[in-house]
């Protein structure tokens, strides 16, 4: 029986098996790909380290080349020069660091034999303590119980260690001096990827924090010639071996936040154990007072220009970036809280308000 309102229109069967087996398929393939994508930025993650530190040390340098462009040199000649002058102060470094070192190698490899003849030496310490624990033959039993085996993968393994450091430092010394030519090209190509209405405020914000993170760097670098030079002058007055070789790098040292003037610090007392206990101690001691005066006097001063920073955020950053990407992210974290803090203040939060 019909309906007064006329005939019922006949019921069309939909088969959704087409569309739930193309949804399917979308989904997996999509799962395929971010799971691919993810592997494949895990493998090549020490290249992408390398590669965010060279940007880095480009941006850090960037306010030195902009302002020697400025002066008519030209950024190509601008670039040279702070080259020219990264390497002289290597060369510097390697020149104080080589020498000792050799020394003590060559003094190592001439105290070897008067050990050996020592140990066959009866009436001596070592030849003592050879008697009484037979060191001599315990040593042999354990080369040819495998320690000789693992000796000589530990070997190698530092051996890969040396020359992938200096494969790294090369690739990042690259890397650094193409962001340095290249870096006016580089923001204009990342600049438009962003719509027109707002680009004008995009290159704003970005000029004024890549100005300001290279202004905290050459703050830093300030605090960490101090630091060199206070290193120095207390090994010299102490006389503490090898002074220019610890100043320096206790001023490379103090260059990653928190951490880095500590272990400096560590070193240097240690290396004064070879003076004497009581000058190890103080020097501990003048490195916790310029610690403290770092902190709250050196710092403050050489970062009137910068982005203030809360030590809280600082001391965050540092943790957070040391547990991803170990020292390079500790030295990077204190800059890119600042760029953060920037965006932050000049477009997230005037929205807030205004909203």
């Amino acid at each position: 029986m019909q309906s007064e309102s006329g005939p019922r229109a006949p019921r069309v069967l939909v088969r959704p098996t087409a569309s739930w087996f193309a949804a399917g398929f979308g989904i997996g393939l999509g799962l395929t790909l971010a799971y691919l994508a993810v592997q494949t930025v895990l493998r090549i993650s020490g290249v992408l380290t390398l590669l965010l530190l060279a940007l880095f040390v480009a941006i850090s340098l960037e306010p030195v080349v902009a302002w020697l462009a400025r002066r008519r040199m030209g950024r190509g000649w601008a670039v040279t020069a702070v080259i020219l002058a990264s390497l002289a102060f290597l060369a510097g470094f390697l020149a104080l660091v080589i020498p000792p070192v050799s020394t003590e190698i060559s003094a190592l490899v001439e105290a070897v034999p008067k050990w050996l003849e020592q140990l066959h030496d009866h009436h001596s310490t070592l030849g003592r303590l050879e008697d009484r624990y037979h060191l001599v033959s315990k040593a042999r039993r354990q080369l040819g119980s495998g320690l000789g085996t693992t000796l000589v993968g530990g070997l190698l393994g530092a051996g890969h260690l040396v020359i992938s450091a200096v494969a790294g430092t090369g690739l990042v010394v690259v890397l650094t001096v193409y962001f340095m030519v290249g870096m006016e090209q580089l923001k204009r190509f990342c600049y438009r990827f962003v719509p027109r209405s707002r680009r004008d405020g995009v290159i704003a914000l970005t000029e004024e924090t890549l100005v300001r993170v290279g202004r905290y760097m050459l703050g830093n670098a300030a605090t960490s010639a101090v630091a060199g030079l206070a290193t120095f002058a207390w090994c010299a007055v102490l006389d503490v071996p090898y002074p220019a070789a610890l100043g320096v790098l206790v001023a490379l040292l103090d260059m990653v936040p928190v951490v880095g003037s500590t272990i400096g610090g560590v070193i240097v007392s240690l290396v004064a154990l070879a003076v004497s206990f009581p000058v190890a101690l103080g020097t501990a001691g003048f490195y916790t007072a310029f610690r403290l005066a770092e902190d709250y006097l050196i710092m403050p001063k050489a970062m009137r220009f910068a982005v203030d920073v809360h030590p809280l955020v600082t001391v965050v950053a540092v943790v957070i970036g040391g547990a991803l990407l170990g020292i390079v992210g500790a030295l990077i974290a204190i800059p890119v809280a600042v760029a953060i803090n920037i965006v932050l203040e000049e477009t997230v939060f005037p929205r807030i308000d205004s909203g």
